[in-house]
């Protein structure tokens, strides 16, 4: 599968851009739960207010915090806030004020003087534990616990009220009381004497060192929020303008997170369907460039299956790939991240839910995998058989041997469609198994997380957070698992796309190609040419040599099996001789181009082969400039006159796939005119005449002899009459030369000529000619 990377390079500026779009969709997503829990902790528990620091206070409440903090940290505090009543403010800025804290009116307010958000954090710790004391104080009936609590310590926690020293503490506290008859603690805490005053402030800490700081933000917030009510504040419009902007950039966030998603999808795609043509051109030009023996090791129909199947296949993973292979690390990562962030002591849940994320995935590589290399087999097997019975309708249907094909048809699509049905069926299985481990995992952590706000440790909006990204990397490995089952059959289709790509060719160019000697145009000579197929055991040539001059036909007859057809095929080089050489206007084919020994000759098939197109399509197929005249001369030779002048469109007459819509004599004289009308050096006709009844077959030679002229015309025949005048017969048996002359010469000579003279001819035709 990797190897197919290196086709991605040209396209490497798009996968960077996918890179940080998904990298951007990540962060706008991973970022959508933290503004949910702070909507829910903020906006709705804490009617907007954020944190302890206070945007401003009145200074009674601020001598009061002082109270309950160590030198150092009033200091810091009172650094960070600045002193401002009517008398320091002109009358705008009073206004300004007024209009905002009604409270400056009647009294001095501290307000804060930095922005930094180090310095917040750092005054947000000081001021919680304060401010929680202070509004406890306020509020639990004017702070008669903590009175009791300090009346105790200063009585030495004996409860006797009727010592001297008692006396005298009761009414030196007297002096603090209310006209209610309560003790003012802030007051009487800061007239207390610094030792015995951190004493107790000591006394209070212990209260506060197993409060969770869930509770002591909350109890701050608190005391924030009713400090703003007394300042004349609009808490409830706080609370609603937090909530509007904190929707708006969460509306923002995912329609940056939308565009990121369509952009993607869009390079995605583009980067995928570059691959999937550069894969196609690829794979065509190096089948282009097989020979016969490549193309028998593949068979057509698994090249077809590969070139289009196969690269569908790697097409739609790379799709995948590109939009979940690189989020879904972004987006796990992250989430982790986050979720350890939000609450540590619930990252089990996660932990758990990964783990049968995993051993799902685990299960569907163990059991689907293996299926996938048997599935494309059984496309390609399908394909053959379908080919198979498409291309042989005709006999099939002379045999009466429908029902034969249709069951065999049946055999091999009720197996692909056995192994589909069970990869589906496993696959349609991991949907609602993970659906099943989300639901599982949320109400797991409302489980858990129910608890921990009960005891303060957590708030809901955090429990809320911690769902939505327990979600969010479950969906992350879902996303992983779903390529990494789509992953095994893009990958056997990658190998067998690489198979074709990386086959060694047999047919091969030297570096430095010989050129074409002019001198010897259209001489084609085999000297001791010995061939043997791929893995055959035997030769099927033996020693072949002879020499085809320009201007003379040169007839190749012989038993079927013999090896002309295999002869002919050396010379354009669809087979590489095995041992001797052939050579082609002087030189040696293997040091020639390929191309341009090819371009020399005009080939003709034992089986006519037309193009969809037109009939002047297919006569200029070799020769693309051809004129209209050349068109009409090849037609003329190749007999094809008649007929084509019977069609209604003449030679803009359509043909179909293959030439279905025209009879074989038509096919094969078609074929012959598109040769001709190349106007090549070296004619080949493998057995191309057969198809043709004897007149026109005389017709066809006489008119070939008269256009070929200088050209070298090298025909395999099986009827006598079609080489009767050919300068040169080279008659083979059993792959060997056992003689070359003309007609008569062979007569006398070749008692294999003579044989298969005789059984086509009576001794008087043969004497005649």
């Amino acid at each position: 599968m990797t190897k197919l990377f290196k086709y991605l390079k040209k396209s490497w500026v798009a996968i960077l851009t996918i890179l940080i779009l998904l990298a951007l969709q990540a962060t706008t997503e991973l970022s959508l739960p933290t503004y949910t829990s702070n909507i829910v902790n903020v906006g709705i528990q804490q009617s907007g207010i954020q944190n302890a620091v206070i945007d401003a206070i009145r200074e009674s409440e601020m001598d009061k915090l002082t109270t309950f903090m160590d030198d150092s940290d009033k200091d810091k505090v009172l650094d960070n806030y600045k002193l401002i009543n009517k008398d320091n403010l002109s009358k705008e800025e009073f206004k300004d004020y007024k209009e905002k804290y009604s409270a400056i009116e009647n009294e001095s307010l501290y307000v804060l003087d930095t922005k930094d958000k180090d310095t917040i954090e750092k005054l947000n710790d000081i001021l919680a534990k304060p401010m929680l004391i202070v509004y406890n104080m306020e509020n639990s009936s004017k702070g008669n616990g903590l009175t009791d609590s300090m009346m105790s310590k200063m009585m030495g926690q004996t409860g006797d009220t009727s010592s001297q020293d008692n006396v005298q503490m009761q009414q030196y506290m007297a002096q603090f009381m209310d006209e209610n008859g309560q003790l003012d603690v802030f007051a009487f805490l800061k007239a207390m004497p610094k030792e015995q005053k951190e004493e107790i402030l000591s006394k209070i800490d212990e209260q506060f060192v197993e409060l969770p700081e869930a509770m002591l933000d909350q109890g701050a917030v608190s005391f924030v929020k009713a400090e703003y009510s007394k300042m004349g504040v609009d808490v409830d419009a706080m609370q609603m303008n937090y909530i509007f902007i904190t929707g708006l950039k969460m509306i923002g966030l995912t329609i940056v997170s939308m565009i990121c998603a369509i952009s993607v999808g869009f390079i995605a795609s583009r980067v995928a369907a570059t691959l999937g043509r550069d894969l196609r051109s690829m794979t065509f030009k190096k089948v282009m460039n097989f020979s016969k023996k490549e193309i028998s090791e593949f068979s057509t129909a698994s090249l077809i299956t590969r070139s289009t199947n196969d690269i569908q296949q790697i097409q739609q993973m790379m799709v995948m790939m590109l939009r979940m292979v690189f989020f879904a690390p972004f987006m796990a990562i992250g989430g982790i991240v986050k979720a350890l962030n939000t609450d540590l002591s619930m990252s089990w849940t996660i932990a758990l839910g990964v783990i049968c994320v995993f051993g799902i995935v685990l299960v569907m590589f163990i059991v689907v995998m293996p299926r996938f290399k048997i599935l494309q087999d059984l496309v390609d097997r399908l394909n053959l058989v379908t080919r198979e019975i498409l291309t042989g309708l005709g006999v099939i249907r002379a045999f009466s041997n429908e029902k034969f094909e249709q069951d065999r048809f049946d055999v091999a699509n009720k197996d692909l469609t056995k192994v589909n049905m069970f990869v589906n069926r496993i696959m349609s299985c991991m949907m609602p198994a993970m659906m099943l481990i989300m639901n599982l995992m949320a109400v797991l952590i409302v489980w858990v997380g129910a608890k921990n706000v009960d005891l303060g440790t957590i708030q809901v909006g955090d429990m809320m957070a911690f769902i939505q990204y327990a979600m969010q990397i479950v969906i992350s490995f879902l996303m992983i698992s779903v390529i990494s089952v789509m992953i095994p059959r893009a990958a056997v289709s990658a190998n067998r796309i690489d198979e074709v790509l990386t086959t060694d060719i047999a047919i091969k160019e030297v570096e430095n190609v010989e050129e074409f000697k002019g001198s010897q145009r259209g001489l084609v000579e085999f000297k001791n040419v010995s061939f043997q197929y791929p893995d055959a055991d035997e030769k099927i040539l033996h020693d072949i040599s002879f020499i085809a001059k320009p201007g003379q036909t040169t007839a190749f007859i012989g038993s079927t099996g013999s090896g002309k057809s295999t002869l002919i095929n050396l010379i354009p080089r669809f087979y590489d001789v095995t041992e001797g050489e052939i050579k082609v206007d002087g030189v040696n084919i293997k040091n020639a181009s390929i191309h341009d020994l090819r371009e020399r000759i005009g080939y003709v098939p034992q089986k006519g082969v037309l193009f969809s197109g037109t009939i002047d399509s297919n006569i200029k197929y070799g020769n693309k400039t051809a004129s209209e005249e050349v068109v009409k001369t090849a037609s003329r030779v190749a007999q094809a006159t008649e007929f084509i002048d019977s069609k209604e469109e003449g030679y803009e007459t359509a043909i179909s796939q293959g030439g279905s819509n025209v009879s074989g004599g038509q096919k094969q004289r078609l074929s012959i005119a598109r040769a001709i009308a190349k106007e090549p050096e070296i004619y080949i006709f493998d057995d191309s005449f057969s198809a043709l009844d004897f007149k026109t077959d005389a017709k066809l030679r006489k008119a070939l002899k008269e256009e070929t002229g200088d050209a070298t015309v090298l025909i395999v025949a099986q009827r006598i009459s079609t080489i009767l005048h050919a300068e040169q017969i080279v008659v083979l048996d059993e792959g060997k030369v056992v003689g070359i002359g003309n007609h008569k010469e062979l007569l006398k000579n070749c008692e294999v000529y003579k044989e298969i003279a005789l059984s086509q001819l009576s001794k008087e035709e043969l004497e005649n000619e």
